[in-house]
């Protein structure tokens, strides 16, 4: 398992453009790991992760005790998108629903690639923008894709672009915008906004109920979420072990800051499973429904 640490630590300092959150999570990882003899198994993997967590949440290792490719020597980026599977999932729109009282649920349980989820986040917001009040259901949405965030965020905030953050990375800044929308095409800014989140808000997933909150259109509802912000790349540091690893830090245009290791701290917070009976007001003794 040594090997596997030292390819990581390795890596560590050639994408992370934290220096000196990178240099500390090294220094953890060499004291803990190097040198170790023992195999590469997924509990091996499991127990870099947990000591990296306090340093970058988002640095996974995937144990694969098949794979036979040899580690990385530069970075390879990522694998271009099955657009065809993510239309299949109606670019992970899961579910739109108008309750009695106006109410429009819309839930979205990822954040496809743009090319491919638009159309789909696009007719949710169609249907949902004459509602009274509009419930956004992340509680299962891990992430995905940064301009699909852009262009949800785009419906709730206006037709003129707003910027919402910049991601830095070692050698350049990648600015994101919300889109240009043709003039009144977005929510109405007096419609209520509730965003529902909890442990299965990841990633992307957090950053569009972070720069949502933080500019104050929404109110959100349910449980802290995990705190993962920074944007990663594939890297394979032994023929079984797929590293995911921090190469940008996202920085909020609002904050100057983000949601790594804290997490999106809801307005209201409850378990994540009453968060949308608590966003409805609903009565817990009248509910029967956990939601979308």
């Amino acid at each position: 398992m040594g090997s596997v640490v030292d390819r990581l630590v390795g890596w560590l300092p050639r994408l992370m453009p934290d220096r000196e959150r990178a240099d500390a999570l090294c220094a953890v990882l060499t004291a803990r790991f190097s040198g170790r003899r023992d195999p590469v198994t997924a509990a091996a993997c499991a127990g870099i992760e947990r000591v990296a967590w306090a340093y970058s949440r988002h640095l996974l290792l995937i144990f694969d005790p098949d794979g036979t490719s040899p580690a990385d020597v530069d970075s390879p980026g990522w694998p271009a998108e099955d657009l065809s599977a993510a239309r299949h999932r109606a670019g992970a729109v899961s579910g739109v629903r108008r309750l009695p009282d106006g109410t429009c649920v819309v839930r979205i349980d990822g954040l496809e690639p743009a090319a491919a989820a638009l159309p789909y986040v696009d007719a949710a917001f169609a249907l949902a923008r004459s509602a009274s009040r509009i419930v956004l259901d992340l509680r299962a949405n891990g992430g995905g894709d940064p301009a699909t965030v852009a262009a949800i965020a785009g419906w709730l905030l206006g037709d003129e672009p707003v910027h919402l953050s910049d991601v830095r990375y070692l050698d350049r800044i990648r600015q994101w915008w919300t889109p240009a929308r043709p003039a009144g095409t977005a929510v109405p800014a007096d419609v209520p906004v509730h965003v529902l989140v909890g442990p299965g808000t990841f990633s992307s997933g957090e950053a569009l109920a972070y720069h949502l909150r933080v500019r104050r259109r929404v109110t959100v509802v349910g449980e802290r979420t995990p705190g993962a912000a920074d944007h990663v790349t594939p890297v394979r540091l032994a023929p079984t072990v797929l590293g995911l690893l921090p190469e940008a830090r996202v920085v909020d245009t609002r904050t100057g800051t983000n949601w790594e290791g804290g997490g999106v701290r809801p307005d209201r917070e409850c378990s994540a499973d009453d968060a949308l009976a608590i966003a409805c007001g609903h009565d817990f003794a009248s509910r029967t429904d956990g939601g979308p």
